[in-house]
């Protein structure tokens, strides 16, 4: 059940960890390849942990499993800038989780077209 702090939170979370991928993140990892793309941010009620779901956009499957493992491995450095940015006592444990729905839409699309060309 989340709140409306704890939705304030999230969408601030994700506007500040796209920040920090984006700049000191891909400045102190040059492995980071694609465009990462924070979707959603859930954080715990007692704001102890949260989960971050990221979708990565790379040219071949390693290189996004190779970025989103840079991702995962940055997790504190993560955390620490954005202690820096947010005025909160303790900022969450980080969670990355893959998000994959932009590819079942995709997907999803693809058997529609597909179902529709054949009707035709």
């Amino acid at each position: 059940m989340s709140t409306k702090r704890t939705e304030r939170l999230g969408s601030e979370f994700r506007k500040e960890i796209s920040a920090i991928f984006s700049g000191p993140l891909r400045d102190k990892e040059p492995e980071l390849k694609g465009i990462i793309s924070v979707t959603e941010a859930d954080i715990a009620p007692d704001l102890k942990t949260a989960k971050i779901y990221v979708s990565v956009y790379a040219s071949s499957e390693e290189e996004k499993e190779a970025t989103f493992a840079v991702i995962r491995a940055n997790a504190g450095f993560v955390r620490r800038e954005l202690a820096r940015v947010m005025r909160l006592r303790t900022v969450p444990e980080l969670t990355f989780l893959s998000d994959e729905s932009f590819e079942y839409g995709s997907h999803m699309d693809e058997i529609f077209a597909k179902l529709k060309k054949d009707n035709k």
